[in-house]
C-alpha cells in the first residue's frame, strides 16, 4: 500500500527538524543559562525564578487556548495558516533575542513567552496534519520518523551552536537558530495540504468555541479516550519533570560541568532518535498501547536507578536509556491518540491533546522541587517521579484501544 504523498511526509518531518533547533538551543540547553545567569543574574536563584515564570506562563497560555484554536481551525479550515502564523511568531521572537543586553529582564521574559507560545501553539496544527498525509497503516511509523528527524535537528543545531558559543557569539547563535528554523520550515508551507475555507472567520470564532466544548464533552463521555488522556496527563507529567530537572540533577548532585551537560543532552537526543526509528515499525505492528507500556516500564526503571547512581559514567548510561524511552513514548502516544479522532476533527482533538500535554508540566515539577527542598536532597525527588509512570502504566493497561494498525503478516 502506498504511504501517501512522499513530499508531504518529508516536509512534515523536516518541520520537526526545524522546530527542534528552537527546542534544543533556546528552550533547553544554551539560552536558559544565558538568560538566568547573564541577563538576570542568578547568584540568589532569581534567574531561575524568572525563567520558570516565562516557561510556566507560556505553557498555561497554550493549555488554555489550544483547544479553542484547534476548533476554529477545523471549523474555518485554516490549519496551515495558523501553523504559519505561530511559526513566524516564534522565529521573529528568537531573532529579537539578539538585541538583549544585561539587565533587560522584562524584555527577555516577554520574548521568551512569545517565542514559546509560537513554538508550542504551532505544534497543535502540525500534529493535526498527520492523519491527512499518512494512511492509517503508516501513521505510527510516520509519527516516529517525525520525532527521529526532530532529534537529529536538536543534535545538529547544538553542533552548529557550540563553536559560536565557545567564541562568545551568543547573539549570532540566536540568529542562527531563527534562520535555520525559517529555512527548514519552508517545505511544510509549500507541500502540506492547503487550507479549505468553509466559512467566515467571525462565525468560526463563536462556532469554534462551541465546537471545542462539545469535543471536550465527547472525549469525556467516551470511556477509552478519557482513560487515555488521564493516563497521558500522568506519565507526560513524569516525562516533563525528568526533562526539566535532569540537567539540574546532573549538575547539582553529580557535579556535571556545563560542557558535559551539552554533550549529555546531545547523547540523549541521539538515543531518542535511535529509539524513535527502532520502534517505528513496532508501533504499527504491535500497536501503540504495547509500545507505551514498554516505555513506561523503561522510564520507571530510569528513575529508580537514578536514585542510586553516584558516578557520572553510570548517569551517562541511565540518560541514554531515558533517551530511548523518550523517542518511543512520544511517537507512540501520538499514534495512540489518533485512534480516538473522528475524521475531520484532527485540529480540534489535537488541541485537547496539546492542552493535556502542556498541563502536565505542573504537578511533577512542583512535587520534585518541594521534596528536594524539604528533604534537602534530589534523590528522593527523582524517585518520586516513578509514581507518575506507574499510575500511567496501570491506566493504560486497562484501555481497550491502541491495537496494531496492520497485521503482522501484512507485507509493506
Amino acid at each position: 500500500m502506498p504511504i501517501a504523498n512522499k513530499k508531504q511526509i518529508i516536509s512534515w518531518c523536516l518541520f520537526d527538524f526545524a522546530n527542534s533547533t528552537y527546542s534544543a538551543v533556546i528552550a533547553a540547553v544554551i539560552f536558559p543559562v544565558y538568560y538566568a545567569n547573564h541577563i538576570v543574574g542568578n547568584e540568589t536563584g532569581i534567574g531561575d525564578l524568572w525563567w520558570g515564570r516565562a516557561v510556566s506562563l507560556s505553557m498555561i497560555t497554550i493549555a488554555l487556548t489550544s483547544p479553542v484554536l484547534g476548533g476554529i481551525a477545523d471549523f474555518f479550515g485554516m490549519r496551515k495558516r495558523f501553523l504559519f502564523s505561530f511559526t513566524l511568531l516564534c522565529i521573529s521572537s528568537v531573532a529579537m533575542l539578539s538585541f538583549l543586553q544585561k539587565g533587560m529582564v522584562i524584555e527577555g521574559f516577554v520574548l521568551v513567552v512569545i517565542a514559546n507560545i509560537g513554538m508550542e501553539g504551532g505544534m497543535v496544527f502540525y500534529n493535526s496534519f498527520l492523519p491527512e498525509i499518512a494512511v492509517k497503516e503508516y501513521q505510527g511509523r510516520v509519527s516516529s520518523w517525525g520525532y527521529a528527524v526532530g532529534y537529529a535537528g536538536s543534535i545538529l543545531s547544538l553542533m552548529f551552536a557550540m563553536p559560536l558559543v565557545n567564541r562568545g557569539l551568543l547573539n549570532e547563535t540566536w540568529l542562527m537558530v531563527s534562520g535555520l528554523f525559517a529555512l527548514c520550515s519552508i517545505p511544510a508551507f509549500v507541500y502540506l495540504p492547503p487550507d479549505r475555507r468553509t466559512g467566515r472567520f467571525r462565525d468560526a470564532v463563536s462556532a469554534g468555541m462551541k465546537y471545542t466544548w462539545n469535543t471536550l464533552k465527547k472525549i469525556w463521555k467516551d470511556r477509552e479516550s478519557r482513560k487515555f488522556l488521564i493516563a497521558y496527563l500522568m506519565y507526560a507529567d513524569g516525562v516533563s519533570t525528568v526533562i526539566v530537572f535532569s540537567s539540574l540533577f546532573a549538575a547539582t548532585t553529580l557535579g556535571f560541568k556545563p560542557e558535559e551537560l551539552i554533550l549529555l543532552y546531545i547523547a540523549v537526543q541521539l538515543t531518542a532518535l535511535i529509539g524513535a526509528f527502532v520502534m517505528a515499525r513496532p508501533v504499527d505492528f504491535w500497536g501503540p498501547k504495547k509500545v507505551v507500556l514498554i516505555s513506561l516500564v523503561l522510564w520507571s526503571a530510569v528513575c529508580v536507578f537514578a536514585f542510586f547512581v553516584t558516578e557520572k559514567i553510570h548517569f551517562w548510561f541511565i540518560a541514554s536509556v531515558a533517551g530511548i524511552g523518550l523517542g518511543t513514548v512520544q511517537a507512540a502516544s501520538r499514534a495512540f491518540f489518533i485512534q480516538f479522532i473522528p475524521r475531520g476533527h484532527e485540529s480540534e482533538y489535537f488541541g485537547v491533546y496539546s492542552m493535556v500535554g502542556k498541563s502536565s508540566s505542573v504537578i511533577g515539577p512542583f512535587l520534585f522541587g518541594y521534596i528536594s527542598a524539604t528533604m534537602e536532597s534530589q534523590r528522593p525527588a527523582i524517585l518520586s517521579v516513578t509514581l507518575f509512570f506507574l499510575i500511567g502504566l496501570i491506566i493504560v493497561s486497562f484501555i481497550r484501544a491502541g491495537t496494531p494498525n496492520i497485521k503482522k503478516q501484512s507485507r509493506v
